[in-house]
């Protein structure tokens, strides 16, 4: 399965953005959708997942109450809806796809990756 992300930007702390994923290549409902984060100097982390319905979904702490992910098989893409942003959630965002049904927090268990797409927040 092919990934593709978009919609990061420059934002003022406190504001929002949306992010989405397409896929293409395989179908997408078999796949637990995720994203990821990296910031300079900083390893990659976990930041939410959701089921291949949407049926659940879950959040790391840092981000929980803030982050919305969701899905629509019918368009194959995933959206990261990213509120109340601080200057801490700036990073290359990536978005991933793994066959398993498990929506845990390993970023080791995805099989496919995007590209990432940037996103920065001024204070």
């Amino acid at each position: 399965v092919q990934l593709q992300a978009s919609g990061g930007g420059l934002v003022q702390a406190g504001g929002s953005l949306r992010l989405s994923c397409a896929a293409s290549g395989r179908t997408f409902s078999g796949y637990v959708m995720g994203w990821s984060r990296q910031a300079p100097g900083k390893e990659r982390e976990f930041v939410s997942a959701i089921s291949r319905f949407g049926t659940s979904a879950y959040y790391a702490d840092s981000v929980k109450g803030r982050f919305t992910i969701s899905r629509d098989n019918a368009k194959n893409t995933t959206y990261l809806q990213m509120n109340s942003l601080k200057p801490e959630d700036a990073a290359v965002y990536y978005c991933a796809a793994k066959s398993t049904a498990a929506i845990g927090q390993d970023l080791s268990s995805f099989d496919y990756w995007g590209q990432g797409t940037q996103v920065t927040v001024s204070s």
